[in-house]
Parts: C-alpha cells; structure tokens; sequence
C-alpha cells in the first residue's frame, strides 16, 4: 500500500476547482515528533461515495496540484455506507515515508478522477522539546519574529475564511451535481423506456402490415365471390319485397316505408354493379349493403313480430267473444230457470200470470242474486211466506251461474283474475292465462 507499489491517480486540476468540504479530517495535531507513525482520521459527508481508487497524501503547504503529494496511502472502502460507524474512517502513515523537515503540511483526500475532496488544517514534523530550548536573539529580530507570526496568523485566518467559503461553495455544487445527476438517471430511464416502447410500437406496426396484407388477400378473394352473390341477394331482396307489400297492405305508414326500402335496396343494387367496374370502392359498398339489408330483415321481423301479436289479439279476442257467447247463454238459461220458477210459485198460489195486474220481467240479470221468488214481493206474504219461501229458493252456482246443491258447487274449482276479479272455471285454464296476458299487453 505504500508509495513505491503503485502510483496514485493525480491531475493537473487547479485549486478552484477542487471540493474540499466533502471528505472532513478530524483530530488533526499541530505538530507530530519525527520517527513515528501517525494516524489520519477523516470522516465522508452524507453526499459523498467513495471508490476503490481514492486516496490520502500529504502534500506540503502551498501546493498547486495532486501531482506534488510527498507520501499516499490508499483508502479503506466501508462494507456499508449507510451506518453511522462506516462514515467514520481512519489511515496509518508509517515513519519510513513521512517527511523529516519542519515545514508545514497538510492530509488531502484525492478520489480516483484526481480531484481533492477534502483537506486538513497545516501541521508540523517537529520534536517536543523543540519549545524548551533558549533562544537568544536581538530584540530586532524578536519584533520581525512577532511581525512575521502575526503576518502568519493574519494569512492563516484568511486560508480559514476561504476554507469555509470554499466548502460552502463546494456543498452547494456538489448538491447541484447530486441532482444534475439524478435528472441524468430520470432522464436515461425516461430515454430507455421511450426507446423500449418505440421498438414495441414498430413490432406492432409489422403485426398490423401483415394482418392487413391477410385481410386485403381476403377481401380479393371475396369480391370474386359477390357477383353471385349479388344475384342472390337481388332475387332475396325481389321475394321479401313481395312479402312486405302482404304484410302491410291496411298501413299506410308502413307501406311508405316499404317504399323507401326498395330505393335503398335499388340504389344498393347499382352500387353492386358499380364495384364490379371499380375495385376499389367495392369494400365500402358491400358494407352500406350489408347494413341495409340487416335493417330490412329486421324491420321484416317486426313487421312478423307485430303481425303476430296481432293475430294472436284476434285469437284472444275471439275466446273473449266466445266466452261472452256462452255467458249469454247461461243467463239465458238461467233466465228461462227463473221464468219457470216464477210460474210454478204462481201456480202454486193459485193465481195465473195473465191475470197479474202488472207484467212479468223478461229477464233477470239484475235480480240473480236476490231470493229467487216474486220480483215485487208476494202480495200474499203472510200466508206461509217462511215455508214457501224455504221451499222454493234456489242456490245458485257461484261458477256456472246455473241451479245446484252443494254438490254442484264443491265439483267447481274457481280461476280468479288478480286484476279485474273475473272468474274462470278450472276447465278453462287456458282462456284464464289468455285473459290475464291481455292485461299485461
């Protein structure tokens, strides 16, 4: 490690380009007595990484570059720069190399690029004793002694200003380097990423050109198929004409429509035979007709649709009809019941219809659910009016509206309408759903 193995890296840089506030020394004596070896403890700032190269000589007082350093000693890198003990770091000069004058010098630390990172205060090799030993000199030479150490102590406190203004300068410059850095590495990522995603952007385009060049072979292939195509849909398109003109001959509306359809799908047609003489807009069209003829089909299958619904209307309106028919009938039925009733009541009072001095009803919606005697009260109430009437009351069905027991009504089961209450024979479980679906239309 001493001088003689190997050379330090030096350099030719000035003082003012040096930062010597990055590296601080510590412990550093006045003077060291010759003959022994000295120790050189230095600590490295929060900013500062050292390297495998770096080193500490002593160079004499007044020195312009690295290259006049008189003994070095290599650097001792830490195992981990992040703990508080391996900023704290220490070098041993030997005897052997150290100089054997008394004038002054100083540690300096020189990373690997040759550039002073830090610097000590001046010192002296010189023995102890050094102070004891009497010196008889002219009282002339005292005062130019006197003048000269206070030249030297005026000169010393002006190195200590420009010291610290120089380390001052130094941390703000090598703050700024540390962030110049950092904008370096942002922008080399920054530079990196953009150069991944413009290789990744140019493998996309390849992918892309040769998927085009598919689809173009495709789409050349496919025109040659479209003349008889065309011819297909032309005799589709003649046929689905005549079906619409059946399917909306009472709408107005619709059959204007249809109407314009058949331009649309005449105006495609030419469209067609233009592709044919020009290639090039052939993809377009074949789109636009592809399009036209999905909304004529969809517009054919509501027309189907609501045809549909119309017709199954009709069905439902035709059980209601049915429906109402037999309904009819009951009350007719029902009516005729009551007619015979009125007649047998008569008869058995010993009165004649003819001879009622007011006319019998002809019908008796109103009165199905009252007690099934005399519309107008029996005028001949007090004669036996309880057993007569317990006699020949009639129970009604409450399903088929005709006369039963109680027989009658438990072989019924009821469907009942949740919304308008109407009420269904089991047996009529379909014209039940049928009615309730109507509601919901």
């Amino acid at each position: 490690m001493e001088k003689s193995v190997e050379d330090p890296p030096t350099s030719a840089i000035l003082l003012d380009h040096c930062h010597f506030s990055q590296v601080v020394f510590n412990s550093v004596e006045k003077f060291y007595v010759p003959g022994g070896d000295i120790t050189c403890y230095y600590t490295f700032t929060q900013h500062f990484v050292p390297r495998r190269k770096d080193w500490i000589g002593i160079f004499r007082v007044g020195w312009k570059t690295t290259r006049e350093y008189y003994t070095f000693m290599w650097v001792t890198l830490p195992a981990d720069l992040n703990k508080e003990s391996a900023k704290q770091q220490e070098v041993q000069f030997k005897a052997y190399y150290l100089p054997k004058d008394d004038e002054y010098y100083q540690f300096c630390y020189v990373d690997q690029d040759g550039v002073v990172r830090g610097a000590s205060i001046p010192f002296q090799f010189r023995p102890e004793n050094e102070e004891d030993i009497l010196v008889v000199t002219t009282q002339g030479q005292v005062e130019e002694i006197e003048q000269h150490n206070k030249e030297l102590y005026r000169e010393n406190q002006e190195l200590k200003d420009s010291c610290v203004s120089l380390q001052t300068q130094n941390a703000d410059m090598q703050a700024e380097l540390q962030r110049k850095q950092e904008e370096l590495e942002t922008l080399q990522s920054i530079n990196k990423k953009l150069e991944q995603e413009a290789k990744e952007q140019k493998d996309r385009w390849e992918t892309e050109l040769l998927q085009l060049k598919e689809h173009n072979e495709k789409m050349s292939s496919e025109n040659e198929k479209m003349g008889i195509r065309v011819d297909q849909l032309q005799v589709q398109l003649s046929t689905q004409e005549k079906e619409m003109e059946k399917l909306v001959q009472g709408d107005q509306d619709k059959t204007e429509l249809l109407e314009q359809m058949k331009k649309e799908n005449g105006q495609l047609f030419l469209s067609l035979t233009e592709q044919r003489e020009q290639q090039k807009r052939l993809k377009h069209t074949v789109e636009e007709m592809k399009e036209k003829e999905s909304q004529a089909a969809k517009k054919q299958e509501e027309l189907t649709e609501e045809n549909f619904d119309l017709s199954r209307r009709l069905s439902d309106n035709k059980i209601m009809l049915e429906a109402l028919l037999r309904e009819k009938e009951n009350l007719e039925r029902e009516n005729e019941l009551l007619k015979k009733d009125n007649s047998r009541l008569l008869s058995y009072m010993g009165l004649d219809v003819d001879s009622l001095p007011y006319p019998m009803p002809t019908s008796n919606h109103g009165g199905a659910g009252q007690n099934p005697g005399l519309v107008y009260g029996n005028p001949y109430s007090g004669i036996q009016e309880s057993s007569s009437s317990g006699l020949f009351s009639v129970k009604k069905c409450p399903t088929c509206k005709s006369d039963c027991d109680d027989m009658c009504e438990q072989q019924h089961v009821c469907l009942s309408c949740p919304i308008c209450h109407k009420i269904f024979p089991a047996r009529e479980k379909q014209i039940y759903e049928d009615h309730v679906l109507c509601h919901s239309l």
